[in-house]
């Protein structure tokens, strides 16, 4: 047995060493982050779209100019579109130049309606349409200000936007445009998301609020109403006319948006509104919208204000009668769910944390629960679709917890299999009649390689291998994964990189990299980019980085996150202190030398950790929330409730009440005009450690937000930090 486990390490550390580490080349700041001398670690990895026969895909040209159209299956490529063409059909088009017009041209990737025989531009704050038909391009809206998300119908015969927060629409074929509403204004969102909702319930980035029915008649929407949400001020100091930002924010605790579910015919008309009236409007999520096949009936998903549950409403489309599907409870927190995957036969598959664990489950159309189609001590991480033969795909835990793979499995729970059979972490793109897929495949230490697979887990070929060259240029710590028992005998998984050429008779000081939150991993066998490529700069300098998932923040259910709930960090540092305990036990550790570091909930968990613990030397905080009553309200609340009916969890979670705990050095980051995690929450941590004699770090990023991005700034940033660690640690 002790010579199996032997061969196994070696297996896993010659999988996650790129180049043998008698290789002599270093890294360097310059190497990872300079806009000019940085090295190319990730390499090629192609973003194919999918054509609606599901037979092909189009990429950017090699040439860089235009796309070329793929076969999947022989591989054999054609240019698609004629640049020229559309070059000379927007050049006649007014408020087109030369170089405009050829910049369209040869672009390689276009907004596509969805029969792909037309695409929309966007231009100068109004949308443009080319007919790749009659290879026509002409304009479609003229009116002053951004049309935002724009989106095609089902039909393509229509895009919709939000245009100043109201609802439009635009005919393609003539471009005759209707305003579907005339309320919005800035306190009033019509089809558009708001910051919180935005970030804590549909996604960052994603801020679009109106969703097509199928038959392209009508378009679901939200509206929301701001008036009851305070301001919160941002401002830009570096330009001399000071710019002041107003953001509505709620913190823990202030009233939220009131929002409401609202469908209008795409011709016009008054909006019909769903019937909420079982709901409080101050205590009411609506997180998701959707419509059932049949266009007649909208979903709508709504949750209380702490998100203890969650129920599926349909809703007749004219009359608005409501009623309820199923209903989700826990006495902890309910996850939003995506909506149903309807199958054929008017049934639909559900996704649901009831057992602890996310699964798949089968239900009637009128909301009848017939069979789970998944279980097991794993999580679904995402449902890709049903094909027409029957079977479902998904991404699931079910054979690593640090790594999806893909699977499938009948509706009625059989035949079940893993699909991706290449170890590390897959994410996929299938086409739409789930016959193929793109699979990129990374593991820790390689970049994504990109194959294209059968439904059935065949390979039919590999479309880039990948191979970064300039990786055999570097000496690189081995990666390990390992698993870390607490004191109450649950098992963490965490990973170690070691200086190349690790010699375990000497003692290594340790950095720490933590996130920490409610079910977001942070070991994960999956290519990590620059962060990782600093990990191993500082392992090269002679530190042992180390990434331990505490329970909560593992991909193990919500069974494992949901003991934080209402007592935020006291937890998470138990397990990251057993960490350091398991650490200190090995003879390669100067257990007097171990620092911590991280951003966001990262970063709380490192001020924590310096202000409730004494085992750590040093910590770098990076844009911290330091007390959660500075936090967003949807967040928050999900996982601590109501400041007012939680005081003693609020308090014992604050670094600002702990401030006067300090140990170790800590080095605050923020950026200046942060709109997640204000700097207020670093401002008042300073004043907090000032008022008890406290010294520390301070660095603040001039015209950043939470995270620093300009690349002079970002090399700044990691230089200093990196400087902070063989400087104190």
């Amino acid at each position: 047995m002790r010579k199996r486990n032997l061969l196994v390490l070696l297996a896993v550390l010659l999988v996650a060493t790129p180049a043998f580490s008698q290789q002599k080349k270093t890294l360097t700041i310059d190497d990872i982050y300079d806009p000019q001398k940085k090295i190319d670690f990730t390499g090629t990895v192609p973003q194919p779209k999918w054509t609606p026969d599901g037979e092909s895909y189009v990429v950017p040209s090699p040439e860089k100019v235009g796309m070329v159209r793929v076969d999947a299956s022989s591989g054999r490529s054609s240019n698609y579109l004629d640049t020229g063409r559309i070059e000379l059909a927007f050049v006649a088009v007014a408020g087109f130049n030369q170089e405009t017009a050829r910049a369209i041209a040869r672009r390689g990737s276009h907004t596509f309606n969805p029969a792909w025989n037309g695409f929309m531009v966007e231009h100068a704050n109004d949308l443009y349409y080319y007919d790749t038909q009659s290879n026509k391009a002409w304009r479609l809206t003229s009116a002053p200000g951004k049309e935002e998300n724009p989106t095609f119908s089902p039909d393509g015969r229509f895009v919709a936007f939000t245009r100043a927060n109201d609802l439009h629409v635009v005919a393609v074929a003539d471009a005759t445009e209707r305003r579907l509403t005339t309320d919005g204004g800035p306190m009033r969102l019509n089809g558009k998301l708001d910051w919180v909702y935005e970030e804590e319930l549909y996604g960052r980035g994603q801020t679009r609020a109106f969703w097509w029915s199928p038959d392209s008649t009508a378009i679901a929407y939200l509206s929301t109403d701001e008036s009851p949400v305070p301001a919160f001020v941002i401002t830009e100091d570096v330009v001399t006319d000071q710019v002041v930002e107003h953001t509505t924010y709620p913190q823990a605790g202030d009233p939220n948006p009131h929002v409401k579910v609202g469908v209008v015919s795409a011709a016009g008309g008054d909006t019909t509104w769903m019937d909420l009236s079982a709901y409080q409007p101050a205590d009411t999520l609506i997180v998701r919208v959707s419509w059932a096949p049949d266009s007649k009936r909208v979903l709508y998903q709504v949750q209380n204000r702490i998100q203890n549950w969650l129920e599926l409403v349909t809703a007749d489309a004219r009359t608005v009668e409501p009623r309820s599907m199923l209903r989700e409870q826990s006495t902890a927190w309910v996850e939003v769910i995506d909506p149903p995957e309807y199958l054929p036969d008017g049934s639909f598959v559900w996704q649901s944390d009831r057992t602890g664990f996310r699964h798949l489950y089968h239900y009637s159309a009128d909301g009848r629960l017939l069979k789970p189609i998944t279980a097991g001590e794993w999580d679904v991480r995402a449902l890709h679709g049903v094909s027409r033969d029957g079977w479902i795909y998904f991404s699931a835990y079910e054979h690593s917890p640090i790594a999806t793979h893909v699977y499938r499995v009948k509706v009625d729970g059989t035949g079940m299999q893993r699909i991706t059979s290449v170890e590390g972490n897959h994410t996929v793109s299938f086409n739409p009649q789930h016959t193929m897929f793109v699979d990129y495949a990374s593991t820790v230490a390689a970049p994504a390689q990109t194959r294209l697979v059968r439904a059935d887990g065949t390979a039919v070929r590999v479309l880039e291998e990948n191979k970064v060259a300039a990786f055999n240029d570097y000496a690189w710590g081995a990666v390990e994964f390992m698993k870390v028992p607490t004191r109450d005998g649950v098992m963490l998984e965490a990973m170690m990189i070691k200086p190349p050429n690790f010699d375990p008779s000497k003692r290594y000081p340790v950095l720490q990299y933590a996130y920490s939150g409610p079910g977001a991993q942070s070991v994960r066998d999956a290519w990590g980019g620059p962060t990782y490529l600093w990990h191993q700069m500082l392992a090269q300098k002679g530190y042992l980085i180390w990434v331990l998932d505490n329970r909560t923040a593992s991909a193990k259910g919500v069974r494992s996150a949901h003991p934080i709930y209402r007592n935020a960090g006291e937890l998470e540092l138990r397990d990251h202190e057993d960490g350091v305990a398991w650490l200190k036990k090995q003879p390669y550790v100067d257990g007097s030398r171990i620092g911590i570091w991280g951003w966001s909930y990262g970063g709380y968990m490192a001020s924590y950790a310096l202000t409730h613990s004494d085992v750590y030397k040093v910590g770098i905080a990076g844009a911290p929330v330091t007390d959660w009553r500075l936090y967003d309200s949807i967040y928050t609340e999900r996982f601590m409730g109501l400041p007012g009916d939680n005081k003693a969890g609020y308090d014992k979670s604050s670094v600002l009440l702990a401030a006067g705990n300090l140990k170790g050095k800590l080095l605050l980051i923020h950026g200046a005009i942060d709109d997640n995690v204000h700097m207020q929450n670093s401002i008042k941590l300073i004043d907090a450690l000032q008022k008890a004699g406290k010294q520390f770090d301070f660095m603040i990023y001039p015209q950043s937000r939470h995270g620093v991005t300009d690349p002079a700034r970002v090399k700044h940033l990691r230089q200093m930090m990196a400087d902070y660690v063989v400087n104190n640690l």
